[in-house]
């Protein structure tokens, strides 16, 4: 195996200790394993010449998310904020632990680090790619059960603002996206209350 497949092979055993799960074709899958491998497919489709560091990024995006639950923070934006700053320390400091134990330098380890912690993004292509993936796959595979636990105010706001961190291009894919009924509503509403 090369040094980015045994990278990939124990991000997915750290993500397949998730006590949560989905259900997928009558099999329980990890909830972060299946979210990892469902970043990795989209950034295949959408960026098939990806660095390697934004593949381990894009892959380590929610390595572990469990560990430190939103409901350990108090509730409302500020608590949502440190909440996603603790998370993205996390991610970043569980890939750096898995970098190097492959053989990754400490360049490539800052670089994913760079990466999950989303800065420059708008200035910064890879981190543009790694929001525009991880806003395809929540519109994709995750718009739907969000919407059954929010009302329709709150879920236009989401997604006004998730189209606002997606580049041009990755407008673009999410249009293409089959959102259903529900899904394709809301997203008009958002689009059109925005201006």
């Amino acid at each position: 195996m090369s040094r980015l497949e045994r990278a990939l092979a124990e991000l997915d055993r750290i993500n397949g200790e998730d006590p949560r799960a989905e259900i997928v074709d009558e099999r329980a899958v990890p909830k972060e394993l299946l979210y990892a491998r469902r970043m990795s497919e989209t950034l295949a489709s959408f960026a098939p010449d990806a660095s390697e560091e934004l593949k381990l990024a894009v892959h380590a995006q929610h390595v572990a998310r469990w560990r430190i639950p939103r409901s350990s923070f108090p509730d409302g934006r500020d608590g949502y904020k440190k909440w996603r700053t603790r998370l993205m320390d996390l991610h970043a400091a569980l890939a750096g632990e898995v970098l190097r134990g492959v053989g990754y330098g400490e360049d490539a380890v800052a670089r994913v680090a760079h990466l999950l912690h989303k800065e420059g993004i708008k200035r910064d292509p890879d981190v543009q790619i790694l929001e525009d993936v991880a806003c395809l796959v929540f519109l994709r595979w995750y718009l739907a059960e969000f919407a059954a636990e929010h009302d329709d105010d709150k879920l236009v706001d989401i997604l006004r603002k998730t189209w606002r961190k997606m580049s041009a291009r990755g407008r673009e894919a999410a249009s293409a996206l089959d959102l259903g009924e529900s899904g394709a509503r809301l997203l008009g509403r958002a689009l059109a209350e925005a201006g």
